[in-house]
């Protein structure tokens, strides 16, 4: 009977495992930012419209590796992208013929280092990562900002671009006045006690 039960238990356990790994893994990814395929992003932009939020990087940019290990895990930075954008992590160097807004992207091989055509025209032509683009909902291109960026720089900038504010806001005075997102709360509570100070007595 001892016999028998042994294997019964060892397949049961092998199942516990793979589905308490599974899971933790899927927590692990529903902390992060919500990366898309550029097919993905086109049909859900069909749904919804938001803009999009783009990192251009290569295998070899150490300080993009190093903005995906501090910038790009910051709790505020990532829930404010997923909830107002789509985003896409994108290879420069992608091998692959990409089609996006009907149009095909090809790999252009250009001496050591080759570049995918979608890469060139995001960034202008410049070729510089790490690089964070963003697109309108109709894909037309916003602006590209390139170099690392840390969590309190990509706040500002993040905000600028999914608050339309660079339609109405030169960058210099809103960068300048800008409140960080962690600081509104206080001040939130400031403004309340004070207006409750102001409230005449009653007799």
């Amino acid at each position: 009977m001892k016999n028998k039960l042994i294997p019964i238990l060892l397949v049961f356990a092998i199942f516990w495992c793979g589905t308490v790994s599974f899971g933790q893994l899927e927590k692990e990814n529903s902390d992060g930012i919500n990366w898309m395929t550029w097919s993905a992003v086109e049909d859900a932009l069909r749904k919804e419209k938001k803009k999009v939020f783009v990192d251009v990087y290569t295998d070899w940019c150490g300080y993009c590796k190093k903005m995906d290990k501090t910038t790009l895990k910051n709790k505020g930075i990532v829930k404010y992208i997923n909830e107002n954008f789509y985003s896409v992590k994108f290879n420069a160097e992608n091998k692959e013929t990409l089609t996006l807004n009907g149009i095909k992207y090809k790999y252009i091989d250009s001496g050591k280092r080759g570049y995918n055509q979608l890469a060139a025209d995001l960034l202008k032509g410049r070729l510089s990562y790490p690089t964070i683009v963003f697109l309108n909902d109709d894909l037309s291109l916003i602006q590209p900002i390139p170099g690392y960026l840390d969590a309190k720089k990509l706040e500002v900038i993040i905000t600028y671009f999914a608050g339309n504010n660079h339609k109405k806001t030169p960058w210099t005075r809103y960068e300048k006045s800008y409140v960080p997102m962690k600081n509104r709360s206080k001040l939130k509570v400031k403004k309340e006690n004070k207006s409750q100070l102001a409230l005449p007595r009653k007799n």
